[in-house]
């Protein structure tokens, strides 16, 4: 499968690039390569979201099936990130979300998007129970993306890697080009209802 083969090679350049990179300890490493591996994760899981039929044809599985997978992963490795950065500081603050100054916020972004991902994940569980608003806490999940991403751009170590740089920043740009070509697709389909409304 091409699509299988091509996530694959992004997961593997991603991790050769960390590798080959001078580090300080394997902490370190670990830190990096989850935070990296996790979004990659995550904006797969975003960007195949208006291709439902398609992916059941490619992968041979349910788009729920792959969907819940690659977010099920990124969710883990996001949270293993300041796991790891945590036990190599000793430092728990790690993981308090910082708001002020506006700068420090967004360069440490990173902290309130973990938050964001698990309100997210938890729309989806509660979907019985808030049927109209699930999918508004679940689109946090592309609010922890753009959290992410500037975290990523602002202090990351890896994203002074021009191969870094360009991939996550073109996965975040097609992430958004997803969310608009889902919210287009929702709306076609439900301009059809609407007018058989009006016609009753």
């Amino acid at each position: 499968m091409l699509l299988a083969a091509v996530v694959l090679a992004l997961y593997a350049l991603v991790a050769a690039v960390v590798l080959t990179a001078p580090y300080e300890d394997p902490i370190h490493v670990i830190a990096r390569l989850t935070a990296l591996w996790g979004f990659l994760a995550l904006a797969i899981a975003a960007i195949l979201t208006p291709f439902l039929r398609e992916i059941m044809k490619v992968f041979g599985r349910s788009f729920l099936s792959v969907h819940h997978t690659f977010a099920a992963v990124g969710i883990l490795l996001p949270t293993m990130h300041p796991v790891a950065l945590a036990i190599g500081a000793m430092n728990p603050a790690i993981f308090i979300p910082v708001f002020s100054p506006w700068g420090r916020f967004w360069a440490l972004a990173g902290r309130p998007a973990l938050y964001l991902l698990y309100i997210a994940f938890a729309g989806v569980l509660l979907r019985r129970y808030i049927p109209r608003y699930w999918r508004w806490v679940h689109g946090l999940m592309y609010v922890a993306l753009l959290f992410a991403i500037v975290h990523g751009n602002l202090i990351g170590d890896d994203f002074e890697n021009p191969i870094i740089w360009v991939l996550f920043n073109t996965l975040f740009a097609l992430v958004v080009a997803a969310f608009v070509l889902k919210r287009w697709q929702m709306t076609r389909k439900k301009a059809p209802a609407r007018r058989s409304g009006a016609r009753t």
